[in-house]
């Protein structure tokens, strides 16, 4: 039996999933778990495809969620992900509380600043800049929304932090390669003069 290309299909499986292709996703998550069974994201993968194909609104954003998971911390993202799907068991009622409520909870105990409390420091007369030079080495910011993810990386270009925002996009878009937004972002960092600040 021939080895599949697990990094390769995962990525055609996200890509389907982006496109809410989400029967050509499972059978790719699916092919992929055949061949690693011990692949949480390709186990994650097929969860979420089946509950897209059943009409579950809420599997989008939580692919959604834990895609933005994964650039913080793979490995982390796949245990909360597998986490958050055992726990709900069947039963979507509660998914409001799974979605917010741990995330909050979690964030807590880690090290960093959620996105809504950095913008909120902005608000009260500091830069974006001296703001984020403030925290970048001794802490992170945390978004769990796309929206809130775009914004950041538009704000990260606006004040010269290229290669970082370089190094976000670079990711974002390995998981979204059609996204207009992030598609406009970096066609906007390319016009930019790529200095660090």
């Amino acid at each position: 039996m021939s080895v599949i290309s697990k990094y390769k299909i995962l990525s055609q499986a996200k890509d389907s999933f982006s496109k809410a292709e989400f029967e050509t996703a499972l059978e790719k998550f699916a092919t992929v778990l055949q061949n690693y069974p011990n692949s949480k994201e390709a186990y994650n993968g097929v969860i979420l495809s089946e509950m897209a194909m059943s009409g579950e609104g809420a599997a989008e954003a939580l692919f959604d969620y834990y895609e933005i998971l994964k650039e913080e911390d793979s490995e982390q993202a796949d245990v909360i992900m597998s986490e958050l799907l055992s726990n709900m068991d069947g039963s979507m009622d509660s998914l409001g509380e799974l979605f917010a409520e741990p995330i909050r909870d979690r964030l807590e105990y880690e090290d960093g600043i959620l996105y809504d409390d950095f913008k909120k420091i902005i608000e009260n007369g500091t830069s974006f800049k001296e703001t984020f030079e403030n925290i970048m080495f001794s802490t992170r910011v945390i978004i769990s929304e796309k929206e809130d993810f775009i914004e950041f990386l538009d704000s990260l270009i606006e004040h010269g932090f290229n290669k970082m925002a370089l190094n976000y996009l670079e990711g974002a878009l390995s998981a979204y390669p059609t996204d207009d937004k992030l598609r406009k972002l970096l066609t906007k960092l390319s016009k930019g003069k790529i200095i660090e600040n």
